[in-house]
């Protein structure tokens, strides 16, 4: 009889209760576990969180289900991506820079092997910016440029860059005339970006940018540019090199 009290006095408090509340009177015996089971509390507390649920309930399914499903907050961290098909012993990347003149500056046809070694002799006297970006972790892809090319500071260049991928004989574009607009004497560094072009099964992907950067000394009372290397980089969406790859594999390959 003092059971049958009690559950009817539950019955009575489970439909008031949060659902964290309820799910927590499940773990204190089995007489409330099994009365906390009853869908219609779950159905309470479904119906005060989502109300429109009460209209046309959802076929196949309970609230208790319902609840637990998707009233929990997301997990703090996404899942690992999964490997990419691709790696960068199967690239080669060409990367050509032009004057407003139509002249030509650099070409340079580098193995994407290569390109992510990064460089190996930094010369002295670049930003401290520059520097420390150089020495963090994030996924980096740098070529050098050797010997240097000179640059009058205020002058227009331009830069085109391919990719051809040696497991399908296919190749994309990664730039295409991108313009150099803005220089970062205090990063030396000069930038230009152009929207990457994603493969036509890849429709919901977009505007995300691919960066070039010519990386310099400043020379003759900052009037020239000195260009010791190249970098190309996804900093609007990857900072790994199995981000980097996946961006690049879902290129427009042709």
């Amino acid at each position: 009889m003092e059971n049958w009290f009690h559950g009817e006095a539950l019955k009575d408090i489970f439909p008031l209760l949060e659902g964290k509340d309820l799910i927590s009177c499940m773990l204190v015996c089995h007489q409330w576990r099994d009365i906390a089971k009853d869908d219609y509390f779950w159905k309470c507390i479904c119906t005060r969180k989502w109300p429109s649920i009460s209209k046309i309930v959802p076929p196949g399914t309970t609230f208790h289900r319902l609840f637990t499903t998707f009233s929990q907050p997301p997990p703090p961290r996404q899942q690992p991506l999964p490997l990419p098909n691709l790696s960068f012993e199967d690239l080669v990347f060409y990367v050509d820079v032009w004057t407003e003149e139509k002249e030509i500056l650099l070409s340079s046809a580098v193995s994407g092997s290569v390109l992510r070694a990064g460089l190996t002799n930094v010369p002295n006297g670049i930003a401290e910016s520059l520097r420390s970006h150089m020495d963090s972790p994030d996924c980096k892809m740098m070529m050098p440029v050797n010997p240097s090319v000179a640059i009058a500071y205020g002058n227009t260049a331009t830069v085109s860059v391919l990719v051809s991928r040696r497991d399908t004989n296919k190749m994309a574009r990664v730039a295409n005339r991108a313009i150099f607009d803005y220089v970062d004497v205090t990063a030396s560094r000069a930038l230009a970006y152009e929207y990457l072009r994603f493969s036509p099964r890849r429709p919901f992907i977009s505007d995300i940018r691919v960066w070039v950067s010519l990386l310099f000394q400043a020379g003759g009372g900052h009037a020239i540019l000195e260009v010791f290397g190249v970098e190309i980089d996804f900093c609007d969406a990857a900072t790994t090199e199995v981000e980097f790859l996946w961006l690049l594999d879902m290129l427009d390959w042709k």
